[in-house]
């Protein structure tokens, strides 16, 4: 199930947050050799698990995290303006209607339709919260895979050569491709929905969770 979660509530899903930080630290630097930093936990953190983001975390039936993505509003700081700000033309990305997505993460036991979860649910965001475009950075193979699970970004910016260059893109939310990836990852809308509510005490926050579709 799709757990959304603000940084300052962690701590009431204390087992599910660590492993979160342990996938993305075996990920991004023992997998894919980034440069990032873990502390004496194991977890990667960065200077924007500060800013009380909105994570988006995939709970394994074990408690533990299957993947995750995380968000910020583009009305302070993200990552787009600070460091790849190049990308952007030298021009900063400021807008309520613009946020970022940043280190999506899978755990090396995640399933097949985890992927294409964690894309309903960014939808899911943008549907409940009116937000019309998501932007971030990322590889090209990375894009390839985005658009294999239905939701892909338009590239606007690229930096590098050879075959896998970091690019930067824009997300636009969509009602077809909502439903799209919904029967791409198997998980119908209205139990998308309940999950969704469950996290910000909406129409289904009293009833039982689904923990699957």
């Amino acid at each position: 199930m799709l757990r959304y979660v603000y940084g300052h509530d962690l701590h009431k899903h204390a087992d599910l947050a660590h492993s979160m930080f342990l996938d993305r630290a075996d990920q991004f630097k023992t997998r894919l050799g980034w440069e990032v930093q873990v502390n004496g936990n194991g977890e990667e953190r960065d200077q924007y698990d500060e800013l009380d983001p909105l994570y988006m975390i995939w709970e394994m039936p074990d408690g533990r995290h299957g993947g995750s993505m995380r968000f910020l509003p583009t009305t302070g700081r993200v990552m787009v303006n600070e460091i790849f700000l190049d990308l952007c033309g030298g021009v900063p990305i400021c807008s309520p209607l613009i946020w970022e997505c940043t280190r999506f993460c899978l755990s090396r036991k995640a399933q097949g339709r985890i992927a294409a979860g964690l894309m309903l649910g960014s939808l899911e965001i943008m549907r409940n919260f009116d937000i019309p475009h998501y932007t971030g950075v990322f590889y090209r193979h990375t894009a390839r895979a985005f658009r294999n699970l239905g939701f892909a970004p338009e590239i606007t910016g690229v930096q590098g050569d050879g075959r896998n260059p970091i690019c930067m893109g824009f997300w636009e939310y969509a009602e077809e491709t909502y439903h799209s990836v919904s029967r791409k990852a198997g998980i119908p809308p209205e139990l998308s929905q309940l999950w969704f509510d469950r996290s910000f005490g909406g129409a289904g926050a009293a009833g039982p969770v689904a923990l699957s579709a």
